[in-house]
């Protein structure tokens, strides 16, 4: 075993299971039993950030600024290309098909006293949105083909996906792994941690942060090795971004890496793989008529994931 897996193991000793783990492991383990029978390809989809506490009992932590909004979106664009998905994200960030609906669900209804009951609907204005992302939404949900699973701290996350990962691996070269999630680089171990608040009394505040292991290589190697592996590789310079997606290739030994720069990300993304780099824009045009980068990016990952099945079938 390699020193990044004791470590990974190390990790996972030292930090504590999520709130009802139990619980979403079974969830998981029945959701891909149900599936495990059809030819449909299943999808996990990582979304939202993991917050790094500061203390046991957690009143501070560290958190950064995903909300999730690629992830929801992808997910649902998942299911319109006949995935099965799984939608691992954190807790309140975006969901798929409720995204629509972020402002008050009040602003969005109306009252009719005209009969001896009260009435409530959707605002007319409201309806011809609302109603093709509903069709979809109660679509996915009367064929159980969408699971949420919630996390909130990294250790959350890590574990639930280590549980999924290896609840996936039956499916084989079925199974995608879609990783969009904001993972923390850095943590506080639990040994290092103070159990209660930190008071400000005692004066600033100073943190050790560690480096988090990096569980791309034994989410590859050990827990879901024959499944398609996405990760998102995110920078401020576009000069070094398609040299750091090839390194994470080079290194994990995944199949895609999802290469975007921070301020162009909504409209442009370059797919990268061992052999290959394809940009993928979003027109102007079409971003002013609502439309999402996503779902450009799905249709591809979907079309290369489909070239992969077919690849192992006949190995």
């Amino acid at each position: 075993m390699s020193t990044a897996s004791l470590d990974c193991d190390d990790f996972f000793e030292a930090t504590a299971l999520p709130e009802n783990f139990q619980g979403k492991k079974q969830s998981i383990e029945t959701f891909v039993e149900r599936h495990k029978g059809s030819k449909q390809p299943v999808v996990l989809v990582t979304s939202g950030g993991t917050t790094v506490p500061l203390e046991s009992r957690t009143v501070r932590f560290i958190d950064n600024f995903s909300s999730g909004t690629r992830g929801s979106a992808s997910a649902e664009y998942f299911l319109d290309q006949g995935y099965a998905v799984i939608f691992l994200h954190r807790h309140r960030s975006l969901l798929p098909f409720h995204r629509h609906v972020q402002s008050n669900i009040l602003d969005h209804l109306t009252v009719s006293t005209a009969g001896s009951d009260p009435l409530i609907t959707v605002q007319s204005d409201k309806t011809e949105k609302l109603v093709p992302i509903l069709q979809r939404y109660l679509d996915a949900q009367s064929k159980g083909r969408l699971l949420l699973v919630s996390f909130t701290s990294l250790g959350d996350y890590l574990h639930l996906l280590r549980e999924t990962s290896r609840a996936l691996q039956p499916l084989k070269s079925r199974a995608m792994l879609y990783l969009a999630a904001a993972v923390s680089d850095f943590h506080i171990p639990a040994n290092m941690m103070p159990e209660h608040k930190i008071q400000s009394a005692n004066g600033p505040l100073q943190l050790s942060l560690q480096l988090v292991p990096k569980m791309l290589r034994p989410l590859v190697k050990d827990w879901t090795p024959d499944a398609f592996v996405i990760s998102f590789k995110l920078e401020t310079d576009k000069d070094i971004l398609v040299w750091k997606a090839r390194k994470a290739l080079e290194q994990y030994q995944h199949k895609v890496v999802v290469a975007n720069v921070l301020d162009t990300r909504k409209m442009e993304v370059t797919l990268v793989t061992s052999e290959t780099q394809e940009p993928i824009r979003l027109p102007e045009k079409d971003a002013t008529e609502g439309k999402e980068i996503e779902e450009l990016i799905i249709q591809k990952l979907s079309e290369l994931h489909s070239q992969f099945r077919k690849a192992s079938e006949k190995s």
